[in-house]
């Protein structure tokens, strides 16, 4: 099932997005030249990003098998990203084929592909809401109608938040979403560390010029996304170092920081 606030007809082109530029990381074909053209300035301020990404979505995996193995049944997952198989649906449904998922995306091309792409199980139930991050209550409201919030929730933000700045609320918009979300939820969450300010400055020209923020963080900016949960061992800590399990690669990626809380 498939719901969403937005028509696909819509998509602009004439400008870079980040949902396309990380598709162009991961190798995919859902981009156009203006996100090509972005993505690769952003390589040559950091020549490691393709294997970043990967790694980053691997980590996505380990997590949400982590969670689904704890008994978790119902994810809500916002920067969904162009789907790439196996996507978290399927990484869950796997173990607990009744999973629900609901997915959350501001770019349309990302809601064409949903409407082609995300099917899950039988048993299962996956939806979509083209949403913004920044909207909070607009997706929990929508989030409400799929999954039983009397039930834990994991939350899944991936490599979303350095794109909401602290003037935006960043570390508040982590708070309304975990708010209503009862104990024994989980926050699963990956962020990129960058604190060179001349790096950061040109990183945020290129985003910038498609109409997307940037905000670097400390490791420290990144462990306040976390206040008030309890982490999972080992803690916030780089992506690779986050429980490798043998099943999903855990390949090296400098500045990606990832962890996983409980909601107690």
């Amino acid at each position: 099932m498939i719901e969403d606030g937005f028509s696909a007809d819509l998509i602009d082109t004439s400008k870079p997005h980040s949902a396309r530029m990380y598709d162009w990381f991961l190798g995919g074909k859902d981009h156009y030249p203006v996100d090509a053209t972005a993505a690769r300035k952003v390589m040559e301020l950091f020549p490691h990003i393709k294997g970043s990404a990967w790694a980053n979505r691997e980590f996505m995996h380990r997590a949400a098998r982590y969670l689904s193995e704890k008994g978790v049944a119902q994810f809500l997952d916002i920067g969904t990203g162009i789907p790439t198989p196996p996507n978290l649906h399927q990484v869950v449904q796997q173990i607990t084929p009744g999973a629900r998922v609901v997915y959350t995306d501001n770019d349309p091309i990302v809601l064409r592909h949903a409407q082609a792409l995300l099917r899950g199980t039988p048993e299962g139930h996956v939806a979509y809401l083209h949403a913004d991050v920044r909207e909070p209550e607009l997706i929990l409201a929508h989030a409400q109608k799929h999954l039983d919030f009397t039930q834990p929730v994991g939350l899944s933000l991936i490599a979303v938040m350095h794109f909401v700045t602290d003037e935006e609320g960043a570390h508040q918009i982590v708070r309304k979403l975990l708010d209503p979300l009862v104990p024994g939820s989980y926050l699963m969450f990956s962020h990129f560390v960058l604190e060179d300010p001349d790096l950061m400055q040109r990183l945020q020209d290129i985003y910038r010029a498609g109409g997307t923020s940037v905000q670097g963080r400390s490791i420290e900016g990144v462990t306040a996304f976390f206040q008030g949960l309890q982490l999972c061992d080992p803690g916030v800590v780089l992506a690779a170092q986050w429980h490798p399990d043998g099943r999903t690669p855990a390949r090296e990626a400098p500045g990606l920081y990832v962890g996983v809380a409980q909601k107690v």
